[in-house]
């Protein structure tokens, strides 16, 4: 069966899903639309305060909106934050203190935090330095949270668990909320003072609730991924107990200065109506990451999510096996993006990252993986790992190319 046929194939067979997604669309823009209506956001509140930021009405409105659509007290959306990374590095930093004690319940975390928390890289201020300890519990055999062991997992010094939701750069299947709430629900009861911290990257939106309506008592993300709506140009967030929020902007602003200060740069239209369409194109991923698994399931290729599983997060892996056919693939994918289409994606370093890596991101926001991109690092088993995409229709005109190149180096 040619690539076309195949698609064709698939976007029958996805029907009744696409539908469910749909549904689940307009239950989460319902709560946007509840949150917006009920914190009475109007055109005033697009304006903007320069300097230090104070009183910025629109900032502090969004924080509010933001929280209620997130089931948390409290929220500080802000323009300062360069990335998930900072955002979770600043939820981090501003909670711990010397002689605390890290636990990642979900494996090792994402590359980028590796520095952060000081498994990789010295004299550069990581938590190691500061005297926070780090200890992380293995997956099972089946790659799944190892229950058992959580349940006994909580010593007197872990003062937080860092629960990453997403799979990262990993085979591990993502955290469903249900999965979020029963670890929380374990950790309490085994010390009700230790934090739940979530990070949310790529999960936003997927589910008609948040790891903070579920017991989490922070978590932290980017706005160029889910919550951004594809349209927000820079930053991230932390949302959670009021107290704990105001620790981590401390740590983006200063000791005194917390949310009250930064400016918002004339962005507060974009963020409003990023949060606003967010869930649209949420929905749109979704279904791209559906399609993907189909067909390369189809081909034979190992997939994680399958094709009908329940989505978790707006990433889609695919093991191709090979570095040529990673290389091929995300190839492919940036010649049938909407900007830089006449680039070669070449592996090479990233900041952050140990393994050299391969992407492609055609993206109209510099990095933005609510935009369809496509990404790897170049080592075994050689895992594509799609995300993103404004609507599912751009992802199925990709893909036909990204098969047919693949198919390409098998020839």
């Amino acid at each position: 069966m040619n690539s076309s046929k195949l698609l064709a194939t698939a976007e029958q067979a996805l029907s009744l899903i696409f539908s469910g997604i749909d549904t689940q669309v307009k239950e989460n823009l319902k709560r946007v639309l509840a949150a917006f209506r009920q914190y009475r956001v109007g055109a005033h509140h697009f304006a903007s305060v320069s300097g230090y930021g104070h009183s910025d009405l629109g900032r502090e409105v969004l924080d509010q909106v933001f929280a209620a659509v997130m089931g948390a007290e409290a929220a500080a959306v802000r323009v300062q934050f360069v990335s998930g990374t900072h955002a979770i590095a600043c939820a981090l930093y501003g909670v711990l203190r010397p002689g605390d004690e890290l636990l990642a319940v979900a494996g090792a975390p994402y590359d980028t935090l590796e520095e952060v928390i000081g498994l990789r890289g010295n004299h550069q201020g990581s938590l190691a330095e500061f005297g926070v300890r780090y200890r992380e519990l293995s997956l099972s055999a089946d790659g799944s949270i190892d229950w058992a062991a959580l349940e006994c997992a909580i010593q007197p010094a872990t003062r937080m668990v860092l629960i990453q939701r997403s799979c990262g750069y990993s085979w591990r299947s993502s955290l469903a909320i249900a999965d979020i709430e029963r670890i929380v629900d374990l950790v309490k009861c085994q010390n009700p003072n230790t934090i739940c911290f979530v990070d949310n990257c790529y999960g936003e939106f997927i589910e008609t609730c948040e790891p903070t309506a579920v017991g989490a008592d922070l978590m932290a993300g980017s706005l160029i991924k889910n919550p951004g709506g594809t349209i927000v140009t820079a930053g991230g967030y932390v949302a959670g107990r009021a107290d704990l929020v105001e620790m981590a902007t401390c740590r983006l602003t200063a000791p005194g200065i917390g949310s009250s200060g930064g400016a918002t740069f004339d962005q507060n239209r974009l963020l409003f109506q990023g949060l606003f369409l967010a869930p649209q194109m949420v929905g749109e991923a979704m279904k791209g990451n559906h399609l993907t698994a189909f067909v390369f399931d189809q081909l034979g290729y190992p997939v994680n999510p399958l094709p009908l599983a329940p989505r978790h997060d707006v990433i889609q892996a695919v093991k191709l096996g090979s570095p040529k056919k990673l290389v091929a693939f995300c190839r492919a994918i940036q010649k049938h993006s909407p900007i830089g289409s006449y680039l070669d994606p070449v592996p090479a370093e990233m900041p952050g990252y140990e393994s050299e890596l391969v992407m492609a991101g055609g993206t109209f926001i510099d990095g933005s993986t609510s935009e369809f991109s496509a990404d790897g690092p170049l080592r075994e088993p050689y895992v594509v790992f799609c995300q993103g995409g404004t609507h599912w229709t751009h992802v199925a005109i990709a893909l036909e190319a990204a098969i047919a190149a693949v198919q390409q180096v098998d020839a």
